[in-house]
């Protein structure tokens, strides 16, 4: 498969490009900086791994980086890139952040997946996997910014599947929970409890890793997940049964 990873450089990206090229495949992984990370990923896979220094939300940049290394071929889309908004409350959100995170979380996806679904499409069988969150289907996993992107982010995923589901391409959503990711690193410094508070309200009593999260990225990504579409999966720990 030739796979195209946004956010590529760190937590749940990073990871997604390593499941895929420890298992033969071609990534193109696309983040705003090049991590340590991600050279050493350059170094171990050369042959298998280009990373190409973009924004999501410059479409002008996407058309000018992104489609000269997909065009040839384009199996699986990874929307992964994210940003949180620091759990602020309305009247805590300036308008300037407001359309920053939905720019970065929301539009971004629309503006890879629009520049990606015509190479998509040439394929008999093509796969989209969007990271959501549980902010996206309940309250309190983020502020309102944030919050309202991922809804969005939500019902952007079950249309898409709803509208190209007879071309052969399979769209699902996986809504992460608590995963300890440079993120969220800042949760954990200094003993702050924030870290504590959410391991203990989980049912299973821990955080996942971004690994977790590449593992079921690839199974979405596989012929095995042929029959999934338009679905949300939670990988949460249980926080939603509560």
């Amino acid at each position: 498969m030739h796979v195209a990873i946004t956010g590529v450089s760190s937590g749940i990206g990073l990871e997604q490009a390593r499941v895929f090229l420890e298992n033969g495949h071609v990534v193109f992984g696309l983040d705003l900086r090049e991590s340590m990370e991600i050279k050493e990923l350059m170094n171990e896979f050369s042959k298998s791994f280009t990373f190409i220094c973009g924004d999501v939300t410059k479409r002008k940049t996407l058309h000018e980086h992104l489609v000269p290394v997909i065009e040839k071929r384009l199996d699986v889309l990874c929307n992964t890139a994210g940003q949180l908004d620091g759990y602020q409350s309305l009247e805590e959100t300036t308008g300037e952040s407001w359309d920053h995170i939905l720019a970065v979380n929301l539009t971004g996806t629309f503006n890879v997946t629009s520049v990606c679904l015509k190479y998509l499409l040439q394929n008999k069988a093509s796969r989209i996997i969007n990271i959501t969150s549980i902010a996206g289907l309940t309250s309190g996993g983020g502020g309102i910014a944030y919050t309202s992107a991922k809804h969005g982010l939500v019902g952007f995923t079950k249309q898409l599947a709803h509208d190209y589901s007879t071309k052969g391409l399979r769209v699902n959503g996986i809504a992460p929970g608590a995963i300890a990711t440079p993120m969220n690193q800042k949760d954990f410094q200094e003993e702050r409890p924030l870290a504590k508070w959410v391991q203990e309200q989980v049912p299973t009593k821990r955080w996942a890793t971004a690994k977790e999260v590449a593992q079921l990225t690839y199974y979405l990504a596989s012929n095995s997940a042929d029959y999934i579409q338009g679905a949300i999966i939670p990988i949460d720990g249980g926080w939603l049964i509560k």
